[in-house]
């Protein structure tokens, strides 16, 4: 079934994670609307190269020309469009996922403060009682970061650090951006085959190679200690 899925960028680090969360919606077919801050804009330069223009219709042209898609089922939206369907719990998204999230913006929907459309939305998706999913990207995180998920968490919404696993052996950046995706997808309940599923071959696979390259212990034997440093090892 089609999903209506919101996506916003934030001005944490993750650009990629988000981008590619877009290209896997609208691969599968579903309604991507998007929506980012002013920082999220000079981080898409910086970690993609991707210039966000001001001007929604430019930016959903340079947003779809970067994932080599048609621009059907993308919408983009600025900040301050209050007539957007995201600002009202009668046109509220299916899902709202904000990739990368910075604590910022984190702490201003657990406050329940909605200045812009990016945090307003946020505010309609929890009040509406559907899915909400925070890509929270910082470390180490704070008592006050810890409990402004812990109230969001409370409040229904899905706290999901960007935090890849390397039992299935990720070979390039490419897979360790995949593996967290996939774990946003799962979320949205979207299909998909960015990795495989735990029990399949592939991590056991992994752990062979592993063990072949001297990486892990052979049974009954224990690992040697590291070599010991000097005074100024640190």
């Amino acid at each position: 079934m089609t999903q209506s899925v919101a996506v916003a960028f934030t001005g944490a680090s993750g650009i990629p994670y988000g981008l590619r969360l877009v290209e896997c919606l609208l691969r599968a077919g579903h309604r991507v609307s998007l929506v980012y801050s002013q920082a999220a804009q000079i981080v898409a330069a910086q970690e993609a190269g991707l210039v966000l223009p001001a001007q929604p219709r430019e930016a959903r042209r340079a947003v779809a020309a970067r994932l080599g898609l048609a621009e059907d089922g993308l919408t983009v939206y600025g900040r301050e469009d209050w007539n957007s369907p995201l600002a009202s719990g009668s046109g509220a998204p299916d899902a709202y996922v904000i990739c990368p999230c910075t604590m910022g913006t984190l702490a201003k929907v657990a406050a329940g403060i909605a200045d812009d459309l990016l945090t307003r939305a946020a505010d309609v998706v929890l009040k509406e009682g559907r899915k909400l999913v925070l890509v929270p990207r910082e470390t180490p995180f704070s008592v006050i970061h810890l409990e402004n998920m812990l109230r969001l968490a409370r409040a229904g919404a899905v706290i999901l650090p960007p935090s890849p696993g390397f039992y299935n052996g990720p070979a390039s950046v490419q897979d360790l951006v995949d593996f967290v995706v996939a774990r946003i997808l799962d979320q949205l309940g979207v299909a998909h085959t960015l990795q495989p599923r735990w029990g399949n071959p592939a991590p056991r696979a992994a752990a062979r190679r592993g063990a072949a390259n001297n990486m892990e212990p052979r049974s009954g034997e224990l690992p040697s200690p590291p070599p010991r440093r000097g005074a100024g090892g640190g």
